[in-house]
């Protein structure tokens, strides 16, 4: 199922969806995904990664270059794009951000972070932004192998794979990010969602 077919499942049933399009699935002459979409407001450009085998095309797209074509194509689209501060230098992500910001990106969505700090950094880097920040929990060491393998993400010395400390640090986040009038979106992977969203529930409301 595409973002675009999950959305308008989400929106059936009175939810705001904001669905993201994998830059390197838009072949140049094809029609850009939810451009005429009814009750689309908002998306979310992400680069995308190659498939692992040939099972479906791809196009060498950066973002930058497919949410120019959205300001073009669909100029009643809001536009969001990527950040992430794990996989490559500081300096070649924010190189990346300038270019997105001069296409016309509206703001950005972050990678999940996972240690204080690097949120600290990140805002002082996007301060200027809007910016839905990314909270997801690491249960155990297979959760925490996969962010390190696949998003070279690199854990605080201290970090604490626990439940409580997931739940604790979601509430750290959550209200800092509140305190900075930002906005935040929780991906509970691998996680019983009572157990992790009921004691942020107070924080989660608007």
């Amino acid at each position: 199922m595409r973002a675009w077919e999950g959305a308008a499942l989400a929106r059936a049933q009175g939810f705001t969806a904001i669905p993201h399009i994998r830059a390197i699935d838009i072949a140049p002459d094809a029609p850009l995904p939810c451009a005429e979409q009814e009750g689309i407001e908002e998306i979310l450009v992400v680069a995308g990664d190659p498939p692992p085998d040939e099972t479906h095309r791809v196009w060498p797209n950066s973002s930058a270059q497919i949410i120019a074509r959205y300001q073009r194509e669909a100029p009643h689209l809001k536009v969001y794009a990527a950040f992430d501060p794990y996989r490559r230098a500081p300096w070649q992500e924010l190189e990346d951000v300038k270019q997105k910001r001069d296409a016309g990106a509206a703001g950005f969505f972050t990678q999940p972070l996972f240690d204080r700090r690097m949120f600290d950094l990140s805002a002082s880097w996007l301060e200027d932004d809007c910016v839905f920040w990314g909270i997801s929990p690491v249960i155990g060491p297979k959760s925490r192998a996969y962010w390190e393998r696949v998003n070279h993400v690199v854990f605080p010395r201290d970090f604490d794979p626990s439940l409580d400390a997931n739940v604790a640090f979601a509430r750290t986040l959550l209200t800092d990010i509140r305190a900075l009038g930002g906005n935040a979106y929780l991906m509970p992977l691998r996680v019983a969602l009572d157990a992790y969203l009921a004691p942020l529930s107070n924080l989660l409301k608007s």
